[in-house]
């Protein structure tokens, strides 16, 4: 009885000691002035490159502790920006985006792997126009140094590239893609630094 006595203090001390380490993961700040999500797409011969203006995101991220980390982004389809008003605003309308109805674009991870060599295979929920997608966003671990120009602070390189058919995405009906003049394949590049204190 003493023995077994021993053996549940020692476990109880090991749970409660590792707890604490696996309970969260460091959070990361975006700097918006150095982060965003480019894209591109097809248009009849060239291509029509974009960005969104306007966006928010929480960053929970340690290599060592995947399980507590999480990445959530939240952009206003609204700031979308190919730098010409006229087609920022059809690409707002109903016949792509419909901002009106639709104003936010999500992605939350659910599960993050680290498949070698600082790459990171993001699965999470995308969520387009009030439906749900399975999306991984492959990411590059670009690594954490002392920022040079914020004292006290650390920041984190995030960057990944992804196609999407935005037709699955119900992003657009297809009249623009059967007519050649707008392509169905979006090449997605996302560009984030985070910073955390030290």
């Amino acid at each position: 009885m003493k023995r077994f006595s021993m053996v549940f203090l020692a476990l109880l001390f090991l749970i409660t000691t590792i707890q604490p380490v696996l309970a969260a993961a460091r959070v990361w700040e975006l700097d918006k002035g150095h982060s965003n999500f480019y894209f591109s797409v097809d248009h009849i011969f060239s291509k029509v490159h974009g960005q969104f203006n306007d966006y928010s995101g929480e960053v929970r991220f340690d290599p060592d502790n995947l399980v507590e980390s999480r990445f959530y982004f939240a952009i206003k389809t609204a700031s979308v920006n190919t730098n010409i008003a006229k087609r920022d605003k059809h690409l707002q309308s109903a016949d792509f985006f419909d901002s009106a109805k639709y104003p936010l674009l999500t992605f939350e991870s659910t599960k993050i792997t680290d498949v070698g060599n600082g790459q990171y295979d993001v699965l999470g929920k995308f969520t387009v126009k009030g439906q749900a997608y399975d999306l991984v966003l492959p990411l590059s671990f670009a690594g954490i140094k002392d920022h040079p120009a914020a004292k006290g602070k650390e920041v984190a390189g995030f960057n990944g590239k992804v196609t999407i058919d935005r037709l699955v995405y119900k992003v657009g009906a297809g009249k623009f893609y059967d007519l050649g003049v707008v392509g169905k394949d979006v090449e997605i590049f996302v560009s984030l630094e985070a910073l955390s204190s030290k």
